[in-house]
C-alpha cells in the first residue's frame, strides 16, 4: 500500500478539523471533521476567502515567518475558550525542507470522557 494513503488516513480519522492549504493559500485538503465544520468541501477554494481582512495580513506574515528559516514550523494562532482549544499554523515541508504549504492544527484542552480501550473490553 502507497504511503500516502496511511497519511491521508491519519488526517481522515482525526477527530479535529484539518484544513491543508498550497502556499498560494489554495485549499488542497480537507478531513471529513473540516468538511462538516465549516458546512462544504471548500477544496480549490482560496482559504483567504474565508477571513477577514485583519486574518489574511497575519496568515501572510506566518508564512513569510515559515519562509525565513526552516527552524520555524509553528506558531500559536488563537484560543477558543468556548471549545476550550488551542489552535496552531504549521509549516509543511518537503525533503529539502522547502516550504511547501501549512495547515492548522486545533488542540482540544478537554480530558477525554471515553473509556480506555472503550468497546473493545
Amino acid at each position: 500500500m502507497e504511503l500516502l494513503a496511511y497519511f491521508k488516513s491519519i488526517l481522515d480519522m482525526d477527530r479535529a478539523p484539518v484544513v491543508v492549504c498550497d502556499l498560494e493559500h489554495t485549499i488542497i485538503y480537507m478531513n471529513p471533521v473540516a468538511v462538516k465544520r465549516y458546512h462544504g468541501d471548500l477544496t480549490g477554494k482560496s482559504l483567504m476567502a474565508c477571513h477577514n481582512q485583519k486574518s489574511c495580513e497575519m496568515i501572510e506574515k506566518v508564512i513569510k515567518w515559515f519562509e525565513a528559516s526552516p527552524e520555524n514550523n509553528i506558531t500559536y494562532t488563537f484560543r477558543n475558550d468556548k471549545e476550550n482549544k488551542d489552535v496552531y499554523m504549521v509549516a509543511l515541508r518537503d525533503d529539502s525542507d522547502k516550504l511547501i504549504g501549512y495547515y492548522e492544527k486545533h488542540e482540544y484542552r478537554d480530558h477525554e470522557t471515553m473509556p480506555l480501550y472503550d468497546g473493545i473490553l
